[in-house]
Parts: structure tokens; C-alpha cells; sequence
């Protein structure tokens, strides 16, 4: 008694890398737009707080996260910004943008974990509001933004390695061509009957010659 091999469908073969492509974009799409929101967020809240001695008295000291660096929130914006151009672009286009979405992401990461510990702003504080060109602050501790914004940063990291990924499997923003890149194909007019009056003035609607000349 023979044996019948099961021969696997061509479809059921190229849906894998097509699914694929499809799975990447949306998450792509989703940690990138996210990170950069979680990453503007952390920028605008409070990094670290201290006091500084003004008086003889303890005047208190709060540093938000654009205070401490500006570079997650440029690299945000950065990031969003490439995160739509990888659609604008083909080919080496597209991994060169897909390249500065991943260092967007890094480099956020990287300006967190410094500002994470980072007394510099408030250091700038003390010393105005005491009058001291000197002084320092006290009592200094942080907050858990700075790593809030690493989220961030991580996302849209990720976003970027996706995108360097699979990115040649995605769409672009192109009128001319089809998902897969083949030029659309025009579709012949219809024939027209000069016997039919309602051919003539069909024809004529869609900006043709119904003499046919």
C-alpha cells in the first residue's frame, strides 16, 4: 500500500513571510509612536528634587526632565519623524531612515541613564537662588521618570530594529505601485457603441473620444 506525500500549498508557503511583514508593521508602528509619547511625557515630569541653604533655611529645589537634558525629547520627535518616513522611502532609503529610528531609540536610552543621576540642574539652581556660584545642592534624590523616558527609548528602539528587519517587506506611500511593488496595470476603456446614446455620454464622462478618433 502506497504512501501520498503531502505536497504544502504555494499560498500557505508565502503567507509566512507575509504575515510576518504584516505582524512587524503594526507592532513597529505601535512601539514606535508610543515610545516617543512615553518619552515626551517622562521629559516634562520631575527628574530630582533637593534643597539648597538660602537665609540660613532650607529653600527647596525640583528639576523636570527637560531641565536635567534635552536630548530625549529632540530624539523623540526625531524618532516619530523617521518612524514616518520609513514609508516615504524604498530600498537603501529605508534602511538608512529605519538605522536613525534605532539610534533615536538608543540614544534616548543612553541621555536617561545619565540624567538618572545627573545634579547638575539643580547644582545651577542652588547656586542661584543662594547667591553662591559655589554652592551645591542638598539632600538630592530622584524619581523614577528618568527610567519612565528608557521605556521610551526602548520602544523605539525596538521599532527601529523591526523596521531594519523587515522593513523591505513593507508598503510605502506610493500612488504608482501595488503593495508588492509592481506597477499598477491600466485597465483598457470600455468600446462604445455609437448606436447607444448612453455609451456616447458614458464615454464622455470619463474624458474619452467616443468617435474613437
Amino acid at each position: 500500500m502506497g504512501y501520498v506525500t503531502a505536497v504544502p500549498h504555494p499560498r500557505s508557503e508565502a503567507d509566512g513571510p507575509a504575515r510576518a511583514g504584516r505582524l512587524s508593521l503594526a507592532v513597529a508602528l505601535l512601539c514606535g509612536a508610543l515610545g516617543a509619547a512615553v518619552a515626551l511625557l517622562a521629559t516634562r515630569q520631575r527628574w530630582s528634587e533637593g534643597t539648597a541653604t538660602v537665609a540660613g533655611g532650607a529653600f527647596p529645589l525640583t528639576a523636570k526632565g527637560s531641565d536635567v537634558t534635552g536630548v530625549p525629547a529632540a530624539l523623540a520627535i526625531v524618532g516619530l519623524a523617521a518612524l514616518v518616513a520609513v514609508f516615504a522611502v524604498r530600498k537603501a532609503g529605508r534602511l538608512l531612515v529605519a538605522a536613525l529610528l534605532a539610534l533615536s531609540g538608543a540614544g534616548i536610552v543612553a541621555a536617561a541613564l545619565v540624567g538618572a543621576s545627573d545634579s547638575s540642574a539643580l547644582d545651577e539652581q542652588a547656586a542661584q537662588a543662594s547667591g553662591d556660584t559655589s554652592a551645591t545642592v542638598a539632600s538630592l534624590s530622584h524619581t523614577a521618570w528618568p527610567y519612565v523616558a528608557v521605556v521610551g527609548g526602548a520602544l523605539i528602539l525596538l521599532a527601529g530594529l523591526l523596521a531594519l528587519r523587515y522593513g523591505r517587506s513593507w508598503p510605502a506611500m506610493s500612488g504608482r505601485y501595488e503593495r508588492d511593488g509592481a506597477p499598477r496595470v491600466r485597465r483598457k476603456p470600455a468600446v462604445v457603441d455609437p448606436d447607444r446614446p448612453e455609451d456616447i455620454w458614458k464615454a464622455l464622462d470619463r474624458g474619452e473620444d467616443p468617435t474613437g478618433a
